[in-house]
Protein backbone atom coordinates (compact mmCIF):
# COMPACT_ATOMS: atom_id res chain seq x y z
CA UNK A 1 0.00 0.00 0.00
CA UNK A 2 1.33 3.42 -0.97
CA UNK A 3 1.93 5.63 2.06
CA UNK A 4 1.05 9.28 2.35
CA UNK A 5 3.82 11.77 3.04
CA UNK A 6 1.45 14.53 4.09
CA UNK A 7 1.29 14.68 7.87
CA UNK A 8 4.42 12.60 8.46
CA UNK A 9 7.41 13.77 10.51
CA UNK A 10 10.84 13.27 8.94
CA UNK A 11 14.45 13.87 9.97
CA UNK A 12 16.98 14.59 7.20
CA UNK A 13 20.67 14.71 8.13
CA UNK A 14 23.01 16.77 5.98
CA UNK A 15 19.81 18.53 5.01
CA UNK A 16 21.14 22.03 4.37
CA UNK A 17 22.86 21.32 1.05
CA UNK A 18 22.92 18.98 -1.96
CA UNK A 19 20.82 15.82 -1.85
CA UNK A 20 19.63 16.60 1.67
CA UNK A 21 18.30 20.03 0.78
CA UNK A 22 16.57 18.74 -2.35
CA UNK A 23 14.96 16.05 -0.19
CA UNK A 24 13.78 18.57 2.39
CA UNK A 25 12.22 20.67 -0.38
CA UNK A 26 10.37 17.70 -1.87
CA UNK A 27 9.08 16.37 1.44
CA UNK A 28 7.99 19.78 2.74
CA UNK A 29 6.17 20.41 -0.54
CA UNK A 30 4.43 17.05 -0.12
CA UNK A 31 3.15 18.08 3.30
CA UNK A 32 5.68 16.52 5.68
CA UNK A 33 7.08 18.21 8.76
CA UNK A 34 10.87 18.06 8.37
CA UNK A 35 13.67 18.43 10.92
CA UNK A 36 16.92 19.38 9.20
CA UNK A 37 20.24 18.50 10.83
CA UNK A 38 23.50 20.01 9.59
CA UNK A 39 26.72 21.64 10.82
CA UNK A 40 26.60 24.85 8.76
CA UNK A 41 24.78 27.59 10.74
CA UNK A 42 24.39 29.93 7.77
CA UNK A 43 22.80 27.25 5.59
CA UNK A 44 20.58 26.13 8.47
CA UNK A 45 19.29 29.69 8.75
CA UNK A 46 18.63 29.76 5.01
CA UNK A 47 16.65 26.53 5.17
CA UNK A 48 14.57 27.78 8.09
CA UNK A 49 13.79 31.03 6.28
CA UNK A 50 12.96 29.32 2.99
CA UNK A 51 10.55 26.64 4.18
CA UNK A 52 8.74 28.23 7.12
CA UNK A 53 7.10 26.55 10.09
CA UNK A 54 6.85 23.13 8.46
CA UNK A 55 10.65 22.84 8.65
CA UNK A 56 12.89 23.16 11.72
CA UNK A 57 16.64 23.36 11.23
CA UNK A 58 19.14 22.74 14.03
CA UNK A 59 22.83 22.02 14.42
CA UNK A 60 23.70 18.32 14.31
CA UNK A 61 27.06 16.59 14.41
CA UNK A 62 26.07 13.07 13.37
CA UNK A 63 29.31 11.64 14.77
CA UNK A 64 28.41 12.67 18.33
CA UNK A 65 25.63 10.86 20.24
CA UNK A 66 25.32 13.86 22.59
CA UNK A 67 24.71 16.12 19.59
CA UNK A 68 21.95 13.77 18.48
CA UNK A 69 20.28 14.11 21.89
CA UNK A 70 20.49 17.91 21.77
CA UNK A 71 19.18 17.99 18.20
CA UNK A 72 16.19 15.81 19.02
CA UNK A 73 15.32 18.03 21.98
CA UNK A 74 15.47 21.14 19.81
CA UNK A 75 13.18 19.76 17.07
CA UNK A 76 10.95 17.67 19.37
CA UNK A 77 7.84 19.73 18.59
CA UNK A 78 7.73 18.20 15.07
CA UNK A 79 7.84 14.59 16.35
CA UNK A 80 7.19 11.77 16.92
CA UNK A 81 9.32 10.66 13.99
CA UNK A 82 7.99 8.53 11.16
CA UNK A 83 11.06 8.59 8.91
CA UNK A 84 14.81 9.04 9.44
CA UNK A 85 16.80 9.90 6.30
CA UNK A 86 20.52 9.35 7.01
CA UNK A 87 22.00 11.46 4.24
CA UNK A 88 25.01 13.22 5.80
CA UNK A 89 28.29 12.05 4.31
CA UNK A 90 31.76 13.14 3.21
CA UNK A 91 33.81 11.99 0.22
CA UNK A 92 37.51 12.91 0.33
CA UNK A 93 39.30 11.25 -2.58
CA UNK A 94 42.82 10.15 -3.42
CA UNK A 95 45.27 7.35 -2.76
CA UNK A 96 44.67 5.63 0.56
CA UNK A 97 48.47 5.44 1.00
CA UNK A 98 48.58 9.23 1.17
CA UNK A 99 45.42 9.66 3.24
CA UNK A 100 45.89 11.30 6.63
CA UNK A 101 44.93 9.01 9.53
CA UNK A 102 42.55 11.60 10.96
CA UNK A 103 40.80 11.88 7.60
CA UNK A 104 40.41 8.09 7.38
CA UNK A 105 38.74 8.09 10.80
CA UNK A 106 36.55 11.05 9.87
CA UNK A 107 35.20 9.28 6.78
CA UNK A 108 34.07 6.34 8.90
CA UNK A 109 32.84 8.57 11.72
CA UNK A 110 30.52 10.54 9.42
CA UNK A 111 29.56 7.90 6.88
CA UNK A 112 29.20 4.86 9.16
CA UNK A 113 28.97 5.95 12.79
CA UNK A 114 26.73 8.87 11.77
CA UNK A 115 23.85 6.67 10.57
CA UNK A 116 24.37 4.21 13.43
CA UNK A 117 24.21 7.04 16.00
CA UNK A 118 21.04 8.39 14.40
CA UNK A 119 19.39 4.99 14.28
CA UNK A 120 20.19 4.35 17.94
CA UNK A 121 18.78 7.76 18.87
CA UNK A 122 15.57 7.69 16.80
CA UNK A 123 14.56 4.08 16.18
CA UNK A 124 13.66 2.88 19.71
CA UNK A 125 10.59 5.14 19.68
CA UNK A 126 9.63 3.79 16.25
CA UNK A 127 9.86 0.24 17.55
CA UNK A 128 7.76 1.17 20.56
CA UNK A 129 5.03 2.60 18.29
CA UNK A 130 5.24 -0.36 15.91
CA UNK A 131 6.02 1.59 12.74
CA UNK A 132 8.72 3.73 11.18
CA UNK A 133 11.11 3.93 8.26
CA UNK A 134 14.89 4.37 8.04
CA UNK A 135 16.31 5.52 4.69
CA UNK A 136 20.10 5.25 4.43
CA UNK A 137 21.72 7.13 1.56
CA UNK A 138 24.75 5.05 0.61
CA UNK A 139 26.37 5.03 -2.86
CA UNK A 140 26.84 2.84 -5.89
CA UNK A 141 30.44 2.43 -4.71
CA UNK A 142 28.98 0.61 -1.72
CA UNK A 143 28.43 -2.23 -4.18
CA UNK A 144 31.08 -1.49 -6.82
CA UNK A 145 34.52 -0.46 -5.45
CA UNK A 146 36.44 2.29 -7.24
CA UNK A 147 40.18 3.00 -6.85
CA UNK A 148 41.27 6.35 -5.37
CA UNK A 149 38.24 6.30 -3.13
CA UNK A 150 39.02 3.17 -1.11
CA UNK A 151 38.09 4.48 2.33
CA UNK A 152 34.93 6.16 1.06
CA UNK A 153 33.98 2.97 -0.78
CA UNK A 154 34.65 0.88 2.32
CA UNK A 155 32.47 3.19 4.41
CA UNK A 156 29.59 2.80 1.98
CA UNK A 157 30.05 -0.98 1.83
CA UNK A 158 29.67 -0.85 5.61
CA UNK A 159 26.43 1.14 5.32
CA UNK A 160 25.07 -1.39 2.83
CA UNK A 161 25.88 -4.36 5.07
CA UNK A 162 24.61 -2.61 8.19
CA UNK A 163 21.35 -1.67 6.46
CA UNK A 164 20.72 -5.18 5.18
CA UNK A 165 21.27 -6.69 8.64
CA UNK A 166 19.20 -3.95 10.29
CA UNK A 167 16.30 -4.51 7.88
CA UNK A 168 16.07 -8.15 9.00
CA UNK A 169 16.45 -7.18 12.65
CA UNK A 170 13.71 -4.53 12.61
CA UNK A 171 11.22 -6.18 10.25
CA UNK A 172 9.27 -7.92 13.07
CA UNK A 173 8.82 -4.55 14.81
CA UNK A 174 7.20 -2.86 11.80
CA UNK A 175 10.15 -0.59 10.99
CA UNK A 176 11.30 -0.57 7.34
CA UNK A 177 14.91 -0.03 6.23
CA UNK A 178 15.73 1.21 2.73
CA UNK A 179 19.00 1.82 0.89
CA UNK A 180 19.51 4.54 -1.72
CA UNK A 181 22.53 3.99 -3.98
CA UNK A 182 23.24 6.94 -6.29
CA UNK A 183 25.95 7.01 -8.93
CA UNK A 184 27.92 10.26 -9.38
CA UNK A 185 25.62 13.14 -8.40
CA UNK A 186 26.05 16.76 -9.45
CA UNK A 187 26.66 18.20 -5.98
CA UNK A 188 29.63 19.78 -4.20
CA UNK A 189 30.53 16.36 -2.77
CA UNK A 190 31.26 15.06 -6.28
CA UNK A 191 32.85 18.25 -7.62
CA UNK A 192 35.46 17.51 -10.26
CA UNK A 193 34.45 13.86 -10.68
CA UNK A 194 33.82 13.07 -14.36
CA UNK A 195 30.73 11.05 -15.33
CA UNK A 196 31.19 7.40 -16.35
CA UNK A 197 30.91 6.60 -20.02
CA UNK A 198 27.32 6.34 -21.20
CA UNK A 199 25.92 7.81 -17.97
CA UNK A 200 23.68 10.86 -17.97
CA UNK A 201 24.40 13.30 -15.13
CA UNK A 202 22.41 12.60 -11.95
CA UNK A 203 21.09 15.62 -10.05
CA UNK A 204 20.41 16.06 -6.35
CA UNK A 205 16.70 16.23 -7.17
CA UNK A 206 16.91 12.87 -8.97
CA UNK A 207 18.11 11.31 -5.72
CA UNK A 208 15.55 13.27 -3.68
CA UNK A 209 12.82 11.95 -5.97
CA UNK A 210 14.02 8.39 -5.29
CA UNK A 211 13.96 9.05 -1.53
CA UNK A 212 10.42 10.44 -1.78
CA UNK A 213 9.36 7.41 -3.83
CA UNK A 214 10.85 4.98 -1.29
CA UNK A 215 9.10 6.73 1.59
CA UNK A 216 5.80 6.34 -0.26
CA UNK A 217 6.51 2.73 -1.24
CA UNK A 218 9.25 1.19 0.96
CA UNK A 219 11.77 -0.96 -0.91
CA UNK A 220 15.01 -2.51 0.38
CA UNK A 221 17.27 -1.05 -2.32
CA UNK A 222 16.95 1.68 -4.93
CA UNK A 223 19.67 2.79 -7.35
CA UNK A 224 19.80 6.21 -9.03
CA UNK A 225 19.47 5.90 -11.96
CA UNK A 226 17.42 2.75 -11.49
CA UNK A 227 18.71 0.87 -14.55
CA UNK A 228 22.25 0.72 -13.12
CA UNK A 229 21.10 -1.78 -10.49
CA UNK A 230 20.24 -4.45 -13.04
CA UNK A 231 23.40 -3.81 -15.05
CA UNK A 232 25.59 -4.02 -11.94
CA UNK A 233 24.04 -7.19 -10.56
CA UNK A 234 24.17 -8.96 -13.93
CA UNK A 235 27.80 -7.91 -14.38
CA UNK A 236 28.80 -9.05 -10.89
CA UNK A 237 27.26 -12.46 -11.53
CA UNK A 238 29.52 -12.95 -14.56
CA UNK A 239 33.11 -14.28 -14.68
CA UNK A 240 35.86 -11.85 -13.72
CA UNK A 241 37.01 -11.55 -17.33
CA UNK A 242 33.59 -10.25 -18.38
CA UNK A 243 33.56 -7.85 -15.43
CA UNK A 244 36.93 -6.50 -16.53
CA UNK A 245 35.55 -5.99 -20.06
CA UNK A 246 32.62 -3.98 -18.71
CA UNK A 247 35.01 -1.98 -16.56
CA UNK A 248 37.11 -1.08 -19.60
CA UNK A 249 34.01 -0.20 -21.62
CA UNK A 250 32.66 2.13 -18.96
CA UNK A 251 36.04 3.34 -17.66
CA UNK A 252 34.65 2.80 -14.15
CA UNK A 253 37.91 1.90 -12.42
CA UNK A 254 39.59 5.04 -13.78
CA UNK A 255 36.71 7.34 -12.85
CA UNK A 256 38.34 8.89 -9.79
CA UNK A 257 41.78 8.98 -11.38
CA UNK A 258 40.36 11.69 -13.66
CA UNK A 259 39.22 13.94 -10.82
CA UNK A 260 39.97 17.66 -11.22
CA UNK A 261 41.75 18.70 -7.96
CA UNK A 262 41.11 22.41 -8.58
CA UNK A 263 37.38 21.81 -8.87
CA UNK A 264 37.42 19.95 -5.53
CA UNK A 265 39.64 22.37 -3.64
CA UNK A 266 36.84 24.25 -1.87
CA UNK A 267 35.07 21.05 -0.85
CA UNK A 268 38.26 19.38 0.39
CA UNK A 269 39.14 22.45 2.46
CA UNK A 270 35.69 22.52 4.09
CA UNK A 271 35.88 18.80 4.95
CA UNK A 272 39.34 19.09 6.43
CA UNK A 273 38.31 22.04 8.63
CA UNK A 274 35.90 19.69 10.39
CA UNK A 275 38.37 16.84 10.84
CA UNK A 276 39.49 16.45 14.45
Amino acid sequence: MTRQIEGTSVIVTGGARGIGRATVERLARAGASVAVGDLDPDLLAEVSAEFGSRVRAARLDVTDPASWRSFLEEVAELGPWDVLVNNAGIMPLGSVLKEDDALTRAIFDVNVHGPINGIKAVTPAMVERGHGHIVNVASAVGRVPVPDGATYSASKFAVVGFSEALRLELAPSGVDVSLILPTVVQTELAAGVPPAKGMKPVTADDVAAAIESVIRDPRPETWVPNWTQTMTKVTQAMPRRFQDFVDRATNASQLLAGVDPAARAAYDERVRRNVR
